[in-house]
C-alpha cells in the first residue's frame, strides 16, 4: 500500500511525465489510488477475519485506530478526487479552492499510513517474540527495526519530492509546449533570448549608424571651415 500510494503521489512530479497530457496523468493518478484503496480494504477484511478466527479482540490497539482512520480518510479523499477533479462537472473555481486541501490531505494520509505500518510491524514483532525476546536484540528485531528505518527514509523522500516547487508539474500551456510537436520550454526561452539579442543588435547597429552620421557631419563642418 505504501509503495502504490507513494507512486500515486509523485506521478505528477516526474519530469518525464510532463510531456504526457494532464488527462492521462489524472487517470493514472486515480488508478493508482484506487489500487491502493482496494489493497487497504482487502487487508482490513483479512485482519478482521483472522482476529475473529483466532478469538483476538478487534480495534483495541493504536495501530488499528490509526489504520482505520487512514482508510476512512483515504476513502473520502478518493471519492472527492473523483467527483471534483476527475469528472468534468465541478467548476474551475471549486477545483482551485480545493486543490491545496486535496494535496495536503493526500500527504497527511500518506504519513498516517506510514505511521500505521511502523506500529503494525512493531506490534507483530512483539507478539511473535515477546517483550523479553524483542529487548534482547534478536536478529528478527534488528531486521524489523532496519525495515522501519527504511520505510521512514522512503516516506521522507516522497514527502520531499512532493513539497519541492521545482518538481511541480508546469501549467497546461507549458505542458503543451513540451510536447514533441511544440518543442521544449527551453526552446521558447532560447527563442525569446535570441529575439532579445537580435533586438539588442539592431539597437546597437542603429546607435552605431547614428554615431557615424554625427561624425560625418562634424567632418563635413570641419572641411567647410578649412575651405573658408
Amino acid at each position: 500500500i505504501v509503495s502504490v500510494l507513494s507512486s500515486a503521489i509523485i506521478v505528477y512530479r516526474l519530469p518525464w511525465t510532463w510531456k504526457c497530457s494532464k488527462l492521462l496523468m489524472k487517470f493514472i493518478h486515480a488508478g493508482l489510488n484506487t489500487t491502493a484503496m482496494i489493497l487497504a480494504i482487502v487487508s482490513m477484511v483479512a485482519v478482521f477475519e483472522y482476529h475473529n478466527a483466532m478469538n483476538i479482540p478487534n480495534m483495541y490497539s493504536l495501530h488499528s485506530w490509526i489504520g482505520l482512520i487512514a482508510v476512512i480518510l483515504y476513502s473520502l479523499q478518493l471519492f472527492l478526487g473523483f467527483v471534483v477533479f476527475l469528472l468534468p462537472f465541478a467548476p474551475i473555481r471549486l477545483r482551485a479552492a480545493l486543490m491545496p486541501i486535496h494535496v495536503y490531505s493526500g500527504l497527511l494520509i500518506f504519513a498516517t499510513v506510514i505511521a500505521a505500518a511502523l506500529m503494525g510491524i512493531t506490534e507483530k514483532l512483539i507478539f511473535a517474540l515477546g517483550s523479553a525476546g524483542y529487548s534482547s536484540f534478536s536478529p528478527e528485531g534488528i531486521f524489523v527495526n532496519c525495515l522501519g528505518l527504511l520505510i521512514v527514509i522512503f516516506g521522507a523522500l516522497i514527502l520531499w519530492m512532493a513539497s519541492r516547487p521545482h518538481w511541480k508539474r508546469p501549467p497546461e500551456e507549458n505542458a503543451k509546449v513540451q510536447r514533441p510537436n511544440g518543442g521544449a520550454p527551453e526552446g521558447i526561452e532560447a527563442e525569446s533570448t535570441m529575439t532579445d539579442c537580435s533586438n539588442a543588435d539592431k539597437s546597437d547597429v542603429g546607435f552605431n549608424s547614428e554615431a557615424a552620421r554625427k561624425r560625418n557631419l562634424k567632418l563635413d563642418e570641419a572641411g567647410q571651415r578649412s575651405t573658408m
